[in-house]
């Protein structure tokens, strides 16, 4: 008995410690005169934006900011929280402090710790004058009072104490501090890329615990079964390959002479940074195209699967015929007869970077579920895909996706009617 109340106090003691380490308390403190002038609550507006608050805290179809996003994970469902100033169900309570403390130490209002599936571990670097000026706009929304919904996590992870041995482990609070060796332009960048528009959020992966390498892991990683490629891969999203113009390009308008985004990202093209200013886009590109490029060894993807598999080459060249033939009869009039797409209109599918990852889900689901690039004021008439899952089986998916990866000079994987069924029947929003 002794041991055990032992252990429980060792417990409690490092639950206490990680609750009360992992808080910049001074910081909470400094609060700047909250004046909602018109310059004031424009410049909260274009944070707002600028972090893509509505993304999250908005259900399609219902009052912006007001809450209730499903964000499905490993660990279960969560829902997002109502934040407008609704004194009963949203935000409306809290002061400039509170909101602070919420996105620079993780911990609501009344000092519980929030789930990291609201990504303070990249808000903490958001300044406070930058946290006054949303607050002060959030404010100056309607109220809309609609209640919160409750997590529905798996357990252990429901248990909200636990949060502490997690943020003891994974998270400081730090806010930007200023690469004295870069431009001007540089740190601007990376304080919107690492902090505020938190792109490590969904361009990384997570371990076991949902915790990632730190705010400048953007390495890729999949999420609500869409996969954010890792933008430091020369095999997947080459940055230092395209020009300045051409990344300016996809962040404004959704689409250029490479590629198109789809799914989440494309959410965050329309609600985020196609607002974004001139020079803020640009900053944004300086310091993502000055990450170190991991390049990736050559290697003939489809030769080492016909090699460790049962799949002959006899077998391989019947899938490439019969893929290559619903290709031409659903595909062909858009993507063209060598994959060269049309440019800013149809992706070209030959050395899409985004069709021969490892990762299917964007794919897969593409292809069965359509899509469209995001309605921007650069291309307000975007073309899309429709979906082919009511028209094409599993097996009929996986061939056509098995040509794609492997037609023009491409070589990926062959896709198999098991992974495409993965996607089909799992649970989208």
């Amino acid at each position: 008995m002794s041991v055990l109340l032992f252990l429980l106090v060792c417990i409690v003691a490092v639950a206490g410690f990680g609750y009360y380490l992992v808080d910049d308390k001074g910081a909470a403190n400094t609060a700047a005169d909250i004046t909602n002038t018109a310059d004031q609550l424009l410049r909260g507006e274009y944070l707002v934006k600028a972090g893509n608050c509505m993304g999250c805290h908005t259900v399609r179809g219902e009052a912006a900011f007001a809450g209730g996003r499903l964000l499905q994970t490993d660990f279960g469902n969560f829902r997002t929280p109502n934040i407008t100033p609704d004194v009963k169900t949203g935000i409306g309570s809290w002061t400039a402090n509170d909101f602070w403390q919420a996105l620079h130490n993780g911990k609501s209002r009344n000092g519980s710790l929030l789930y990291p599936s609201f990504p303070y571990t990249n808000y903490t670097q958001v300044s406070r004058a930058d946290a006054d000026a949303m607050y002060a706009y959030l404010m100056s929304l309607p109220k809309v009072e609609k209640q919160n919904q409750a997590h529905e996590l798996r357990f252990p992870y429901d248990q909200r104490a636990l949060l502490a041995f997690w943020r003891a482990a994974y998270f400081r609070p730090a806010s930007y501090q200023e690469d004295k060796s870069k431009s001007v332009e540089w740190n601007r960048g990376a304080y919107l890329v690492n902090g505020l528009g938190h792109c490590s959020a969904c361009h990384s992966s997570r371990n076991s615990l949902g915790a990632n390498a730190g705010v400048k892991d953007l390495s890729g990683g999949e999420l609500s079964s869409w996969y954010a490629p890792a933008l430091t891969n020369s095999k997947e999203v080459n940055l230092a390959k395209w020009s300045p113009q051409e990344l300016i390009a996809l962040l404004k308008s959704g689409v250029n002479q490479h590629t198109a985004v789809s799914g989440p990202m494309a959410e965050v093209v329309a609600g985020s940074t196609q607002y974004l200013s001139d020079t803020d886009i640009k900053s944004m590109v300086s310091y993502l195209q000055a990450i170190p490029t991991v390049q990736v060894a050559e290697k003939d993807m489809l030769d080492k699967f016909m090699a460790g598999s049962e799949l002959s080459a006899e077998r391989m060249d019947a899938v490439m015929k019969q893929g290559g033939a619903l290709y031409k009869t659903h595909c062909m009039d858009c993507h063209g007869a060598q994959g060269e797409g049309v440019t800013n209109i149809y992706p070209a599918l030959r050395s899409n970077p985004g069709l021969l990852s490892h990762a299917l889900s964007n794919p897969v689901r593409m292809v069965l579920s359509g899509g469209f690039p995001p309605v921007t004021k650069d291309n307000p008439r975007p073309y899309g895909m429709p979906p082919f899952a009511h028209t094409l089986s599993d097996s009929e998916v996986a061939l056509v996706l098995s040509y794609v990866r492997n037609a023009w000079g491409n070589k990926a994987e062959p896709v198999t009617p098991a992974e495409v069924n993965r996607y089909r029947t799992a649970a989208m929003e």
